[in-house]
C-alpha cells in the first residue's frame, strides 16, 4: 500500500492540556516583563532611582506576586475554546484589564498617601495588557497553523460518531481539524453527515490516512469490530497515528461527559471507580468548606442589615427563600437564600427552573444574582454538611424526577454534595429545560469523575471572577 512506502508528515500534536500549560507559561512572562516595566518607571520617578538599593529597600515582597495575581484574573481565558478565537481572546484580557484597573482605583482612592506603589501597580496593569495581548495575538497565529492542527478521521458514523461531530460543530475548535468518517454501511457511502462526508470503508483507511494527512483516528464504533479492521488500526498506529475513543476526547476537548453515547452499564463499568477520590482530598475539601463557610458566616452578619433593608423596600417580605432540595446520596435539605423573586412565586405554575430574563425576579434580585450575593446565606447549608463549596447544583425534587425519566445517568450527580458554585455553573447559562440540563449533566459528571483540589480552586477562581465581573445570572 502507498501508506507503507510513506511517512506522516512531521506535526506537533498538542493535547488541550499541553496547550494551557504554554498560555500559562506565557502569561505568567506577559506578567512578568510588565513587572520589570512598572519597577523601571516606579524607580525613575524614585529619589533612590532605579539600582539595588530601590529594589531591596523600597519594593515590598508582594510587589513581586503580582504576574500570579495576574495569571489568576486571567483565568476564564484558559478555556481552549476562548483561547483560540481574536475576539473572544480581546474580549477576555480587555476584561481582565478593567478589572484589575477597577481594583487598582478602589485601592487608590482608600489607601493612605504613599503608603502603596500606586504608580507602580497602574504602570504594570497597562503594561502587563500589552504584553498579554501580544503573546495571545502571537499564540493564535501560531498555534492554529497547520503544523498545529491535529487532523482527524472519525471511525465510525453511527450515533456516537454523528454525536462528537456536533459537538465538535458547535463549539468550533481551531485546534483539531475533522477531515470526515470512515464507514462500513454502504448506505452511508459518500453521504454527508453533520456537515462532513463518509471518506470510505474501513478497507479504505490507510489510503485515506496517507492521502488527507491524518494523525489523530477517533474511534466511534460500540459493537463488536471487525478483525480486519482492527487489524488496519494497529497498521495505523504503527505509523504514527493517534487512535482516541469519543468519550476521551470528548472529556478533553468538550469538559463534558457524553451521556447519550455511553452503554448503559457505564455508571458500573468504569464511573465508580474512576470518581473515587482520597481520604486527603475529602478531609481537606471538608476543612476548606468549615473555613470559607465561617468567613462566610462573618460577612453575612455584617452586610445583612444593609441587604435586609433593601429587599423590604423593593419587594416587602420574606428576606430569605428557603426551598428543599436534594443533596447527596439522595437525602433532602433545606436550602437558605436571599429571596430575589416576587412573593409567591410559585404560585405561577409548577416548580420549574428559572429562565434567562425571569419575570419572576425582582429589581433588586436582578442585582443580588449578577453579584451571585443571593447565594451567600447559603454558607449555613455549607457549614452544616449538606453542601460544599464547589459540586453540582443542587435541584428541587420535583424536578429531579422529571429529569431522571428521560436523562441517562441523572442521578449519578448525588454521588457528591451539592455546590455553591460548580463546573456546570460557570460553564453554562442557566438551563431550563431537558436538553440544557442534559448538558449540565454532562459538565456535572465531568466534575466529579476528575475532581481534585486544582479543579476545585480553578472553579472558585472562575466563580470570583464572574462575582467581580458581575457576570451572575
Amino acid at each position: 500500500m502507498a501508506f507503507e512506502n510513506q511517512y506522516l508528515k512531521p506535526r506537533w500534536r498538542l493535547r488541550s492540556g499541553e496547550r494551557k500549560w504554554i498560555l500559562l507559561v506565557g502569561d505568567i512572562l506577559a506578567g512578568a516583563f510588565g513587572l520589570l516595566i512598572s519597577l523601571y518607571f516606579w524607580g525613575q520617578a524614585d529619589w533612590l532611582n532605579f539600582s539595588w538599593d530601590f529594589l531591596s529597600q523600597r519594593i515590598p515582597v508582594w510587589y513581586y506576586l503580582l504576574p500570579l495575581l495576574w495569571v489568576i484574573f486571567l483565568v476564564d481565558m484558559y478555556d481552549m475554546r476562548r483561547a483560540t478565537h481574536l475576539k473572544e481572546t480581546f474580549k477576555g484580557v480587555s476584561t481582565t484589564a478593567a478589572l484589575a484597573l477597577a481594583l487598582y482605583l478602589v485601592v487608590f482612592f482608600i489607601s493612605d498617601t504613599n503608603s502603596l506603589p500606586r504608580k507602580g501597580i497602574a504602570v504594570f496593569i497597562f503594561a502587563a495588557t500589552a504584553f498579554t495581548f501580544l503573546w495571545r495575538f502571537l499564540y493564535i497565529r501560531v498555534f492554529t497553523a497547520p503544523g498545529f492542527v491535529r487532523r482527524a478521521l472519525v471511525v465510525g458514523a453511527g450515533n456516537a460518531g454523528t454525536a462528537f461531530c456536533r459537538a465538535y460543530n458547535e463549539m468550533q475548535l481551531p485546534s483539531l481539524n475533522i477531515t470526515g468518517y470512515i464507514d462500513d454501511d454502504p448506505l452511508k457511502s459518500q453521504a454527508t453527515i453533520e456537515g462532513l462526508p463518509v471518506l470510505g470503508k474501513g478497507d479504505d483507511l490507510l489510503n485515506v490516512i496517507d492521502k488527507y494527512q491524518i494523525t489523530d483516528l477517533i474511534f466511534a464504533i460500540s459493537g463488536e469490530l471487525n478483525p480486519e479492521l482492527f487489524r488496519t488500526l494497529l497498521l495505523a498506529t504503527e505509523k504514527g497515528v493517534e487512535i482516541t475513543s469519543v468519550p476521551t476526547l470528548y472529556e478533553e476537548l468538550f469538559g463534558r461527559v457524553p451521556i447519550f453515547i455511553l452503554q448503559s452499564d457505564w455508571i458500573l463499568r468504569s464511573f465508580i471507580d474512576q470518581m473515587r477520590t482520597t481520604g486527603f482530598y475529602e478531609s481537606t475539601k471538608r476543612l476548606i468548606d468549615v473555613f470559607v463557610s465561617i468567613l462566610g458566616c462573618i460577612a453575612l452578619v455584617i452586610t445583612f442589615p444593609f441587604v435586609a433593608l433593601a429587599i423590604l423596600i423593593d419587594s416587602g417580605t420574606p428576606i430569605f427563600f428557603t426551598q428543599n432540595r436534594v443533596g447527596i446520596n439522595g437525602t433532602t435539605f433545606k436550602i437558605l437564600k436571599y429571596r430575589t423573586m416576587i412573593q409567591g412565586a410559585q404560585r405561577f405554575g409548577q416548580p420549574r427552573a428559572t429562565l434567562d430574563h425571569d419575570q419572576r425576579i425582582t429589581r433588586f434580585g436582578k442585582l443580588l444574582r449578577m453579584t451571585h450575593f443571593d447565594e451567600l446565606p447559603q454558607v449555613f447549608n455549607i457549614l452544616k454538611g449538606e453542601m460544599s463549596i464547589v459540586g453540582p447544583r443542587s435541584e428541587q425534587q420535583t424536578l429531579v424526577n422529571l429529569y431522571q425519566q428521560s436523562i441517562p445517568f441523572y442521578r449519578a450527580r448525588f454521588f457528591v454534595r451539592p455546590g455553591l458554585t460548580g463546573w456546570a455553573q460557570i460553564n453554562q447559562r442557566y438551563a431550563s429545560n431537558t436538553s440544557e440540563n442534559a448538558v449540565k449533566l454532562e459538565y456535572d459528571l465531568y466534575y466529579i469523575k476528575h475532581r481534585s483540589l486544582t479543579l476545585d480552586f480553578t472553579i472558585i477562581l472562575r466563580t470570583v471572577g464572574a462575582v467581580v465581573g458581575f457576570r451572575g445570572q
